[in-house]
Order: structure tokens, then sequence, then C-alpha cells
């Protein structure tokens, strides 16, 4: 799992083990209803039930990351993730294969110091994700294979390639473990390991790391969801109980680690803009200094109102960006604060004021607001984070693992409670001190060699891949239990004096309100020569109104946890707010002024367009933000489509202040909105206070967005762009698709489940697992208003960017019929469909989104309870349809940003494709 992924996580999960609060007010979280025993192996399980969506969640933890590898074999933890998914031995199959069909949402993921596997399924086939599970706990080495090692050891550098030698910063944390913890140190390395490592790993440690930590003993199975648990409990014994327990684990403790002084170091990367990380050691996870410094870094930098964006980013305008985060490990942790400069400015302007405004915290405590807003924040963030079964699974996960206690969710609470702005200052001074490691990543002076490391799979190996096992293994898998009864959404609807719709759904589970305003004004809107201004008029929507400016707003949502988001697609602009029922007054409040009274202060819009424009120069650094751009460019020629959301940089720096105001007053009306309420909630109560939040806000008529129909994409052939150095190629192929009202947009669903929706589709199973040659594969289509692109992509190895291009080609056609579609791929991926439905409706933002989705295409109400019957109808004779209607692979666009020197002799060698090369700046421009 990519370091920065695994922050992401991390950090969204830290917001649920650092929920404070509720200490305003003495108020206690709920009781949840949680069971933990245990197998005669050792396996933990631990149970809750929530019956409110038909879906359950299956959690299995292994206590082992890649702090439990060593010195010249790092890697292992990681490796293991990808090869549980290869078949075991009562299914020697792709493990995708049988819970996609049942519409499974699955995954794994990696980290310092555990391995985790999950999926959410519908209730009716748990015992079938558990059957999965077991078997790949007690079976994998039976089924581990030469080739498939080889396979997913290709894979897992695909995936380094693409999260980090192939993004710009994309090693730091990597030099920043290496530089901070000693070379014997079990958090020297990150969990992707190193390329030398898995190339020198033989079959036999490999198997000799899954019998030492893969058993029962080291595990956590939690089940979250709609279950019975007489029944949950019976397929557990059946399954993981014949499983042997495993010898004991010894874990490693090192001593904390300790950074003398003050060290340096800089690092040249492929960016455009010096970075600043500032690292210094800090306490473990679920240390009596955890809370402190997480409160610490909230104070810091988060929100427009923290100390390090209220300086550095809005107020000096030293930095593009500005965060703070303790990153809290098992056995240590580390306190990063980082920045990357604006152009014409240093990082040592930066570390100046980051110092100056650790000096300040450190001579004294944060105020009272802003512990408030910190902790009324957690307390928010806290309820929002269990909404979904995964998450709560997953946290219950983590508090057996690094807790001993399942249910810690108000002990964990309390510690959070407990912290006094006292308590933060002296964290600040005790950690953030002078024994720190500085790093810079600064723009490159040299072109570099492209990285081809490693043995990259040629196709022969595909077919021992294929024939090593044609066994059918579907009769060995649990049935699944009738299916349950989903309840689909009622809505009652309204309509303001002024005109505004508004669409209501009581969920009253959990004291939340989710709201979604839909304005039907995207970037379709846009000017031709100002497009970006229906994306600026969005972003600055919160950024001050008559009598609150931004710094108001962002401080007054943080003081009660409320979440505020703007922004804009091609189809339509969005407001949504997430707050705590008992704060719904105050977030109404706040929410209509955002709505009603926006004012677009000229100092605020200066802001974003220097920003915007510092970004625009940051796209170049990174590849897929380059084939994007590009792809959309190449495809539509002078059309809509052709231009950038977010505008770029000639059209950014021409919108005026006056033409934002012109385009909030032309369709920002509440006559051409409707409002999206889901939650806790009474619906006469909540009109009248849409009524009264909403009573300034004046109706009139908005202009018509008419957007012509594109033209057909009419020069096939490759088009590359240049990208010195890159670690692997990125590939854009496709065309002009359909619009959202296509009559066969059922029919294109299934069709592109198959090619490429998911990730037992063909174009994956066939360029990673298959081959090798990527992290990942897919096809998709944009559906808007307007026809959007159809497009197959990859990030793939740069040695085989011809080959990668050959068998997209090759799957291309052959959906079309050179690889004909066979009824049990159809039926496979309709019941996929069909069954991954509830999961769409489990928390009050995904129903406020799926509603949302309704108004802004003008689906019928009755949309949601024809999906499945829709889908059901699809015929083989309608996949065949449509893939040769409207796929035509020989009139595509081959898109490549790569590395020319090494790619472009290959690529001229293919056949009816290798003549027609034309090339390509960063924005899409044709190079003479």
């Amino acid at each position: 799992m990519r370091l920065k992924k695994f922050i992401a996580a991390f950090l969204s999960v830290l917001m649920l083990l650092t929920s404070s609060t509720f200490a305003q007010n003495g108020e206690r979280l709920p009781k949840l209803k949680i069971k933990e025993y245990r197998l005669k192996n050792g396996l933990r399980v631990v149970l809750h039930e929530d019956k409110s969506t038909p879906i359950v969640a299956v959690n299995l933890w292994y206590h082992v990351g890649s702090k439990n590898e060593v010195v010249g074999r790092t890697g292992f933890a990681h490796l293991f993730e990808h090869m549980m998914f290869q078949g075991s031995k009562n299914y020697n199959d792709d493990y995708f294969k049988p819970l996609q069909e049942v519409g499974a949402t699955i995954n794994g993921s990696t980290n310092p110091d555990r391995t985790n596997y999950f999926q959410v399924l519908p209730s009716n086939f748990l015992e079938l994700a558990l059957f999965m599970e077991a078997d790949r706990m007690g079976g994998l080495l039976e089924a581990m294979t030469q080739e498939k090692l080889d396979n997913q050891r290709d894979v897992v550098k695909n995936e380094r390639r693409q999260r980090y030698d192939n993004q710009p910063y994309g090693t730091a944390f990597e030099k920043i473990f290496a530089n901070i913890y000693p070379k014997d140190h079990p958090y020297n390395w990150t969990t992707i390991g190193s390329l030398e490592d898995l190339s020198a790993a033989s079959m036999e440690d490999v198997k000799a790391f899954f019998r030492t930590y893969y058993v029962p003993n080291n595990a956590t199975l939690a089940i979250a969801g709609d279950f019975n648990e007489k029944q949950a409990r019976e397929w557990v014994a059946k399954y993981f109980g014949p499983i042997p327990a495993g010898d004991p684990i010894k874990r490693p403790n090192p001593a904390a680690p300790k950074i003398s002084g003050e060290v340096r170091k800089s690092f040249e990367d492929s960016v455009q803009l010096p970075r600043l990380y500032m690292v210094w050691t800090s306490s473990a996870a679920n240390s009596a200094d955890e809370p402190a410094l997480d409160i610490l870094s909230s104070v810091l930098s988060s929100g427009r109102g923290s100390r390090l964006q209220s300086n550095l980013i809005f107020g000096k305008q030293l930095a593009q960006d500005a965060s703070a985060f303790n990153y809290a490990l098992e056995i240590a942790g580390k306190f990063i604060i980082q920045s990357t400069a604006r152009p014409g400015k240093t990082l040592a302007e930066i570390e100046t004021e980051i110092n100056n405004e650790i000096k300040r915290i450190q001579d004294a405590p944060p105020t009272a607001e802003e512990m408030s807003r910190a902790l009324n924040s957690i307390e928010a963030q806290t309820i929002f984070g269990i909404q979904n079964v995964l998450g709560k699974a997953d946290q219950l996960n983590g508090y057996a693992t690094y807790r001993n206690k399942p249910d810690s969710f108000q002990e964990d609470l309390d510690r959070y409670r407990k912290v006094t702005a006292a308590d933060v200052q002296r964290v600040a001074k005790q950690y953030l001190n002078g024994d720190r490691f500085v790093m810079e990543f600064v723009p490159r002076k040299e072109r570099v060699a492209s990285q081809r490391d490693g043995r990259v799979n040629q196709p022969t190996s595909t077919s021992a891949k294929k024939s090593e096992d044609k066994k059918d293994y579907s009769a060995n898998l649990p049935k699944g239990q009738p299916d349950p009864k989903l309840t689909l959404p009622s809505i009652q609807k309204a309509k303001l004096t002024n005109g505004l719709n508004v669409w209501m759904v009581q969920s009253k589970e959990l004291p939340i309100v989710s709201m979604n305003m839909v304005i039907n004004a995207g970037g379709a809107a846009d000017p031709a020569d100002r497009s970006g201004l229906a994306y600026l008029t969005a972003a600055l929507l919160d950024d001050g109104t008559k009598t609150r400016s931004a710094v108001d707003i962002a401080n007054q949502l943080q003081s009660i946890g409320a979440n505020l988001g703007t922004g804009s697609s091609w189809d339509s602009a969005s407001a949504t707010m997430q707050t705590l029922t008992k704060n719904l007054d105050k977030a109404l409040e706040i929410y209509s002024d955002v709505l009603v009274n926006a004012t677009y202060p000229a100092e605020e819009v200066e802001n974003r367009r220097r920003r915007d424009l510092v970004g625009f120069v940051q796209r170049k650094d990174n590849p897929n933000a380059i084939a994007n751009i590009a792809y959309s460019r190449l495809l539509y020629g002078d059309h809509p489509y052709a231009r950038s959301l977010q505008g770029d940089e000639k059209s950014i720096k021409a919108v005026t202040r006056a033409e934002i105001e012109d385009f909030y007053a032309k369709y920002y009306r509440p006559n051409n909105s409707t409002l999206v309420v889901v939650g806790d909630f009474e619906p006469k109560t909540l009109t009248q206070k849409l009524e009264a939040a909403f009573k300034d806000w004046k109706p009139a008529d908005a202009p018509v967005v008419s957007l012509p129909a594109p033209k057909q994409f009419e020069r096939p052939g490759i088009y590359l762009i240049d990208k010195p150095g890159a670690a692997q190629s990125v590939v854009s192929i496709g065309q002009i698709g359909v619009a959202r009202d296509n009559p066969d947009y059922f029919p294109l669903l299934v069709m592109n489940s198959i090619l490429g929706g998911q990730f037992s589709a063909r174009v994956n199973m066939n360029l990673r697992e298959e081959k090798g040659y990527t992290y990942g594969a897919r096809t998709s289509w944009g559906f808007r208003k307007g026809a959007g692109p159809f497009e197959a992509s990859a990030d793939v190895q740069t040695a085989v960017t011809k080959e990668s291009v050959m068998e997209f080609m090759k799957e291309l056609n052959g959906i079309r019929g050179a690889i004909p579609v066979t009824q049990q791929e159809l039926d496979y991926n309709k019941q996929s469909l069909i069954r991954r439905y509830p999961a769409g409706f489990e928390t009050n933002g995904q129903i406020a989104g799926q509603l949302a989705n309704l108004i802004t295409y003008g689906l019928p109400d009755s949309y949601f309870n024809e999906y499945i019957g829709k889908i059901q109808s699809v015929t083989l004779a309608d996949v065949n349809r449509v893939a040769n209607k409207y796929l035509q692979p020989d009139n595509m666009a081959i898109l490549i940003v790569g590395d020319k020197s090494v790619i472009e002799p290959k690529l001229k060698e293919i056949e009816g494709w290798g003549n027609k090369i034309s090339y390509l700046d960063p924005e899409g421009n044709t190079l003479k």
C-alpha cells in the first residue's frame, strides 16, 4: 500500500481514534452492540450487528506489517497482501471472481504494523466471505506456485513505480523513514519494500514468512452489519476452527529512536516547486502524549483559520500548501510539518515562519477557541466515521489489536477529553525541539534516465499461468441465503415560497443531517474564453458573505464540527453540508448565508487565482494530470469538453471578479436549484426552518445552458507526450462516448463491467494478473449531459509500453466479437452490478449523492426501483450490439505520457499505428 495512501487512511482513522468529545457537555457515545470471543486456535472474533442496510462487512486483521520484516527481506508483508488474492487450497482461482459476482467490495492494505483484508457484500453471502477468508488463511501455501509469485512480484513493482517513482515527491516518506530510523530499526523501510529485496526473495523465504505470521492466533476477525449472530458463530467455527494455531510471535520492540541535533538533507526530484519537510520523533500510538500531539497538529494546520494556513498560505503567501500531522505507529511516532513553496519564494522563508509558529505555541498555549474548534471537530468526525459498517469493523479491529479491547470507543474518547491547552503547549516544547530532521525536495537540475528496474514479465508467462489449473472450484463455494429486502429511500418533496425544490429523506439511526444543494450550472456553462468560471464561482462560494469573512466561515463551521464543501462538475454545481443534528440550526444559518449572500471578496478572488496558477505549474509534474488534460483536448478539439473544468493559465488570469459575480447572479437562484436533505429531522419542522433560512434568496430566470454536439474524433493515431525519466508510461486509449440520456445506458454499463469496470474485468485480468504489466487497468464511460469520453487506461512499465498498447487493442477488438462475450460472463457481471446496488445507500451522504444524480440528469423518481430490472433485462445480443456500435478501436486516439527516448522506437513497430505517431506538449497542443 502506498505510503501516502496509508497516511491519508491513517489520518482518517486517527480522527475517529482522537475523538474527544462530548467534552463540553459531558455526553457519552451511544453504546454499540459489540460481542467478542476466541476460538481454541486463538482467533479473536468481534461481532457488531447493524441491520440498517442489508450488507455486512468482514474485516480480517493480521498483526503483521513491514516492521516484522528484516533487512534484506523487505516488502514481504505487502507482497503477501497481493499473494492472498491468488487462490488457495479449495478455491485455486482468482479471489475476486466469486465475491465480485455477489456484489462485494474487496480489498486489502498493508502498513508498518498490520495487514488487513475486507469485503463488504450483501448480507446473504456472509458465509461465502468467511469461507474464502478461512481458506486462504489455512490453505494458501498449498496453491502457491512460482508463476504466481513471479507475477505478483511484478505487480508490486508496478505499484511502486506508479505510486512512488512516477509521482512528484513520491519518495519523500521513504527518505524520511530511512533517515530518522537506524538501518536495523523496523521502521527504517516503507511497506512497499525495495525492488532488489523483492527480486531476491525465494519461494521458501515467502512461505516461511506466511507460516510465521498468517496464523489464527495472530489475527482478529471483525464482522459488522446485517447478520444473525448464532449463524455467524457457526460459520466462523466451521471454517476457521480447524486451522491450527501457530507458534507464539516475538514482536519487535526496539528502543525509541532519537535524533541528535538537527540533521539536514536535500534531494532532487522531477518537480517544479521545492517542498520542505520538518520531522521530529514523537510518541507511539496509544501513548499518554498522543492525544495532545494530535490536537497540536489540528491547531497548527486544520482549517483555514489554523496557524500555519493563516500565516504561510493566506497571510504572507509564501506557500502553496502547509500541513502538520502526528504520525503515531505502534512502537514509535513522528510529528511532521510539510509545505510547498510558491514560485519566487524560498524554503528558508517558509522554515523561518514555521519556526516562529512553533515558538509561539511553545510560549503561550492555544486559545480556548482553538481548543474548542479542535475538540468539536473531532467529536463530529467520530460520529460521521461510524456511518458505514466497514469503518466500524476496521475500528473494532484496530482497538482489538492495539488496545486489546475492541469496544474502546468511549475509553479512547475520554483520553482526548482530558487534554488541556497546557498539555498542547507542553508537547510542543517537549517534542518540537532542535532535535529534528529537515529535508528539502528541490527541482532536478538534469534529466535522469528512465527507471527500468527488475524483471519484466514476457507475454509467454501468461500461458503458464492460465494452464496451471483449469479446474472449476465453484462447487466448493457455499451458496447464498435468500436475498434480503432492500428498502429504498422514501422521498418527500416540498417547494419553498421562493421556488426552491426540496427533497427530503428521513434516516434517524445516527444524529446526523446531510444537505446537498444542486444548482443547474456546471462547467458546460463556461464561456469559450473563460474555462474555469463555473469552478471558481463554486470554489469561492464559502470565502465570504455580507457578514462573514472566509476565516469566520471556516472557524464557525469547525467550532460545531460541520463539514461544508462546494464544487462544480460539467453538469451542475453543488454545496454540501454535514452536521450533527444538535447543531443543525447553526449549520443551516451558515449554509444559507453562504448560498444566499456570497460576496466574492476581491482579496479572496486573488488568493484563489494565485493558488490555481501555481497549481497549473505543479500539474506539469504529474504524468496522470498531464494525460487527463491532453486526452480531453485531443478528443474534443474546440468543443467545451476539450477544456479543463479548472480552467487553464490563460483563462484563470483573464477571469474577473465581476464575471464571477455575474455567473453567481445568473445561475445561483432558488428556482434553478434543488436542495436534498437526508438524516435525522422532522420534515414539517425542517421545511419551516428552510423557509426562514432562505427567505432572502430571490428567484430569477436563469439562462438555459446550450451544449453543442461534439464532432466525432477523426484523427486516430498514437499521440506521445515526452516525460523524460518517467518510471512508467501513462496510457489512455479511447474516443468520444455517449450522453447520460442514451437509451443504451444500461447495456453499456454491463458491457463496461465485462471489459474494464471492475477488478475481474478483461483488461485488468490481462494486463495486471496475466502479464504483470501494470498495477491496474480499467475502462470507463464519462456519462454527462453531452457525450462524454470513453477511456481505457493504465500506468504501465516503460519497457512494455508497446505490448500494453497491443493488449488493450486486443481487448477492445475482442469484446466486439474477436473474443466473444459468453453467457457466463454476462450473467456474472449482471449479478455483480445488481448485488452491489444496496451498498450505495448506506450513508446519508451516499443517499444524497444518489438523489443529486436524479436531479442533475432528470431521471424519474422510479429510477431506483427500476435499476435492478433494467440490468436484468440486458441480453447477450445487447452487449454485442453496443460494443460494436459505440466502440471503434480503429478510430481511437492512443495517448501516452512517458519517456520518448525509450518507448518511441518500439511504438513505431506496431502494425497500422507505428506510422501514425504525433507529438504533444503537456497541455495537449501539437508540437511542430
